[in-house]
């Protein structure tokens, strides 16, 4: 029960049967949820509430009439008044407490109070006019509140169902409104500029419109499949990429504000397998069921493959270590695994890699900083960087995990140049069709498992860079030489005449 519930029973109750009492309108809004918060008369049981307007106190930035924090103490935002459930998620999240955070940072500055307050940053404001705190320093402004991302909430509060201020979902370095206009940076928060070049940017137009294949392609439908309700102003526009909001909740809550938790061991419940967990199994009646799609999540959980009968092991029976509680936050470890770079000379920070190029083991530039998807190095600790490894509590240096890295690789690529030498002997014309491996057959062979098995230890996409063992050595080798093995094994007891090099 809220203190403003408390005190507007206290009122009600002194006041008596059938007495009128005289409310805020703002108050009156944290108890019945109107439509608009606007009605002027309420009967509550016995007693008739007449409500006073103004609904608000006047905005102290009168230019762009941003209304800001009801109760500034409480951390109640004027919007919360109605928008309780969303009001009730914010207040747990990082956004309502940016402005102490900022303050207890050791290194606060006036530039930095636009992005830890209510301002132009984040919302369409036209030629990125300062506004909010940026014009007025009042406490109303503190923290990232509703309109930070939704713009000014002046005119909806006065009549809700003729303006509706949408936030838009869509994120860029060069756009005026979106997470990007604080998340991004050269040095503090370079979260969007990281997630400009990674596969999660890209839009694959034919499967971002493609029944079946949206749910993860398209931003919009990714988050309508998360259960997604709300508005937003590219919500029925074309297809979008993979946003910050289609993982993060912006309206909050904890962990991130992720939408689903990372340290999840269920691939329904787990955030990156909503995704990375398709075609994980052979499919003979897809025109591409001979190869996974986005494997990742079962392969890391020891369920991806094709198992041979009488090999000895099941799904599941192989469960990668980085599958398991020595790694909590799986696929996260790796995948988004921050480190800072700093000037050998002066020990300032000069770059924090946040991981959301989600590249995991990156390449790195000449200046340390990690290089996209499609930058190719060797496996070396002065290579890459294997930070995420080494602060998941996992091994103990980076040298160790490299070195560990190389020889797994190694080993995996020859057991799979070994099956992929039978194979080229079962059917001289490879996938065309005819022979042994011919998806467009409905008819499922030996050769066509083996198929399955060796595409999975080389899976990933070449034009990022990923078609090659690394990434399957690095999720669960373990069942990856198995299911080699056993490939290789039934690939020559199905076809005598293929002989292994």
């Amino acid at each position: 029960m809220t203190n403003r519930y408390k005190r507007l029973r206290g009122q009600v109750s002194a006041a008596g049967p059938r007495r009128t009492v005289r409310l805020a309108a703002s108050l009156l809004c944290s108890i019945f949820v109107l439509a608009g918060c606007v009605d002027e008369e309420v009967v509550f049981r016995d007693v008739i509430v007449e409500v006073d307007r103004p609904l608000f106190e006047t905005p102290p930035d009168q230019s762009f009439n941003f209304l800001g924090y009801f109760d500034a103490a409480d951390k109640e935002t004027v919007c919360g008044n109605c928008h309780a459930g969303q009001q009730r998620d914010w207040v747990a999240s990082g956004h309502a407490g940016a402005w102490d955070a900022l303050q207890s940072s050791g290194g606060a500055a006036a530039f930095c109070e636009g992005c830890h307050s209510v301002s132009q940053n984040g919302n369409i404001i036209a030629n990125d006019t300062p506004a909010g705190y940026n014009l007025v320093a009042s406490d109303r402004y503190e923290d990232v509140q509703c309109e930070s991302c939704h713009g000014s909430g002046f005119e909806h509060v006065q009549d809700p169902s003729a303006v509706q201020p949408l936030a838009s979902a869509l994120v860029g370095t060069e756009l005026e409104n979106g997470c990007g206009d604080c998340h991004a940076g050269e040095v503090h928060h370079p979260f969007v500029n990281e997630w400009e070049q990674s596969p999660h940017a890209q839009i694959v137009g034919f499967a971002a419109a493609r029944s079946g294949c949206e749910g993860c392609h398209s931003g919009q439908k990714a988050m309508e499949r998360f259960g997604v309700q709300a508005e937003y102003l590219e919500k029925d526009g074309a297809p979008m990429a993979v946003t910050c909001v289609v993982c993060h909740d912006p309206h909050g809550g904890p962990d991130h504000q992720l939408r689903f938790a990372v340290d999840a061991t269920s691939l329904e419940e787990n955030l990156c397998a909503q995704c990375h967990n398709r075609r994980t199994v052979p499919d003979p009646g897809s025109s591409h069921g001979l190869h996974p799609h986005a494997p990742e999540a079962a392969l890391l959980f020891g369920e991806a493959g094709f198992f041979f009968p009488g090999a000895g092991f099941n799904p599941g029976d192989i469960t990668g270590t980085h599958g398991t509680s020595a790694n909590p936050k799986l696929c996260a470890s790796c995948h988004v695994a921050p480190y800072e770079v700093e000037d050998a000379a002066t020990g300032e920070i000069t770059f924090f890699a946040t991981g959301h190029s989600f590249r995991p083991m990156p390449c790195l530039d000449a200046e340390g900083r990690p290089a996209p998807f499609g930058v190719d190095c060797d496996l070396s600790a002065t290579s890459r960087t294997y930070a995420g490894c080494v602060d998941a509590g996992c091994h103990s240096a980076e040298t160790t995990i490299a070195g560990i890295v190389a020889s797994t690789v190694a080993d995996i690529q020859q057991r799979a140049d070994q099956l992929q030498a039978l194979l080229d002997q079962v059917d001289t014309n490879g996938e065309d069709p005819g022979g042994e491996i011919d998806a467009t057959n409905p008819e499922f062979t030996v050769a066509e498992g083996a198929v399955f098995n060796h595409s999975l230890a080389e899976f990933g996409n070449e034009d990022f860079g990923t078609h090659s063992v690394l990434g399957s050595a690095v999720h669960n080798p373990f069942l990856i030489r198995a299911l080699l093995a056993s490939s290789i094994q039934a690939v020559m007891n199905a076809y005598p005449s293929a002989t292994p090099p």
